[in-house]
């Protein structure tokens, strides 16, 4: 089973140059994050990203040890 998007989701007559309007109008609705924001924002994602990477690397450590015990 494939999953598809609804019926109409993709309009077959729109003009490329009407996509691009549309898109362009949409985007000036998007709120951008300031500098200071987006810093801060992805210094947070790089420490997450380091507790996780640890975290499973110590998992595996010790169910690799845990193993080597059992077999």
């Amino acid at each position: 089973m494939y999953l598809l998007p609804p019926s109409g989701f993709f309009n077959k007559n729109m003009k490329i140059t009407e996509y691009i309007k549309e898109t362009r109008a949409e985007m000036a609705h998007v709120t951008w994050p300031s500098r200071k924001q987006a810093i801060s924002y992805s210094i947070v994602v790089v420490i997450v990203s380091i507790a996780t990477a640890v975290t499973l690397g110590l998992f595996d450590y010790i169910f690799a040890q845990l193993l080597t015990l059992v077999v």
